[in-house]
């Protein structure tokens, strides 16, 4: 254990534990180089067999930031411009409104079509658990799907975020036109092995002759480990298998501007346009969070713009993050999909910029919600009342031997001694409050008072 990253490896297991990942592997980078490296848990529980740096896993939508950055260098060359329409590449593309959304609009998320659902119904027939199985295995055959999505538009290209991997198979599929090979052969030539990412791969074929990787896991209802199967097939997405150890290299040539030992993938200008903030998120969580080409933007991460991207395929999950003006990044990889690895991501990232991790908003929020859980009795112990956490959520169930009621408690301002929820009943908003004190907790819901015991 080093001491520097003690409180991090405190964090990293207790999530583990609270969220059942069975295995997790971490990387960070420091003055652009690799600090540290580790793997927690197991990479698969059944053989025993422990996660390392080296072990591969899905990394999702992580992707995406490899594919636009594929786009950009095929921008450099003046094979596509960002303002191409895509009907040029595509002439079946749905067309919001009349209007074929622009190669800017697919980087972006804004092509005027919300989420068609594809990765989800793809991802869910190889695990099992949807029954929407869709039958697709290139993108050809998204392109056949979503095909009679134009009416499905909800604005013109350009104007709302709405976060589309449909889009990004588009890009991935003009990609395989314009560089006359296939995505998968143009990433690997012109941006995995530039970055000697030696152990990164797309086939199913290629990561089986490797022995460190991590089974795939899905987490039941009742918290079970059940082994699953990877999604392989579609990938300018989120098709991709890594590990923290190459992508500590692809964090390198991000805080490098584009260039790795030497060598430039793309222009310095190119590449701080990949970071430039696009359109602005439908959530906050800093302020102001955007996207711009692959990646999303925190403007103000502690006074520093942040540039990260989560990636969940349902049986593994990811995320990159990094900090250009301070030369640091974090690579944070898992094997199953039921935690956010941003938040162990930000952790790092907040440590290495001299900030207490505990001030981030998700942990004080993580930490009073935890602190509220329990058993809670009105006078005299007349009713008695479970309170409990479901993800950013407090149910409170009242049972007894017939019945059972489940609140939910929404949370609107969590202090360290008082916290304020509220939960709809008979159409109305219904306060609900908890007072936090060093030797007890009250909870104050409608006419009741009761004390955690």
């Amino acid at each position: 254990m080093s001491e520097d990253y003690a409180s991090l490896e405190g964090f990293i297991l207790e999530k583990m534990r609270e969220a059942k990942v069975p295995g997790l592997s971490i990387s960070i980078v420091a003055d652009g180089r690799t600090e540290y490296e580790r793997g927690f848990g197991f990479r698969d529980i059944l053989s025993g067999l422990p996660a390392t740096p080296r072990t591969l896993y899905g990394i999702g939508s992580v992707t995406k930031s490899f594919t636009a950055l594929a786009v950009m260098q095929l921008v450099e060359e003046g094979k596509i411009g960002l303002d191409d329409p895509v009907d040029k590449y595509v002439p079946t593309v749905p067309k919001p409104f009349g209007e074929s959304p622009r190669i800017r609009h697919l980087l972006t998320h804004t092509s005027g079509l919300p989420a068609l659902g594809y990765a989800e119904a793809f991802g869910g027939g190889f695990t099992g658990s949807d029954d929407a199985w869709l039958p697709v295995c290139s993108p050809e055959d998204v392109i056949t799907f979503m095909q009679d999505a134009q009416d499905w538009a909800v604005c013109r290209p350009g104007e709302a975020y709405f976060y589309l991997n449909e889009g990004y198979v588009l890009l991935g599929y003009i990609i395989s036109k314009l560089a006359r090979t296939s995505y998968e052969e143009y990433v690997q030539q012109k941006i995995l092995r530039p970055l000697r990412m030696e152990r990164t791969f797309f086939t199913k074929m290629d990561v089986d002759k490797e022995n460190d990787r991590a089974t795939p896991y899905i987490i039941d209802r009742e918290g079970k480990h059940i082994p699953s199967n990877f999604p392989y097939g579609i990938n300018p997405d989120g098709g991709l298998v890594s590990n923290v150890i190459d992508l500590t290299k692809y964090i390198e040539m991000c805080i490098g501007r584009g260039e790795f030992e030497g060598k430039r993938l793309v222009a310095k200008k190119t590449f701080e346009a990949i970071e430039e903030p696009r359109i602005n998120l439908p959530y906050e969580y800093f302020g102001n969070e955007a996207y711009g080409f692959g990646w999303r933007i925190t403007p103000d991460f502690y006074k520093y713009k942040l540039v990260g991207h989560g990636g969940s395929v349902d049986v593994h999950t990811a995320y990159v993050g990094y900090i250009p003006e301070r030369r640091i990044g974090v690579a944070v990889l898992a094997n199953p999909s039921n935690y956010s690895l941003s938040q162990i991501g930000m952790y790092a990232i907040a440590q290495l910029i001299g900030i207490d991790p505990k001030s981030l908003p998700f942990v004080k929020k993580d930490n009073i919600l935890n602190k509220l859980q329990g058993q809670y009795e009105t006078y005299k112990g007349t009713i008695k009342v479970n309170i409990k956490k479901s993800g950013d959520l407090l149910i409170a169930e009242f049972k007894d031997k017939y019945r059972e009621n489940m609140v939910p408690l929404i949370p609107e301002k969590l202090e360290e001694d008082r916290a304020l929820f509220f939960t709809i009943s008979d159409g109305a908003k219904v306060p609900s409050e908890f007072h936090i004190g060093k030797e007890k907790t009250e909870w104050i819901y409608e006419r009741y008072k009761a004390l955690k015991k």
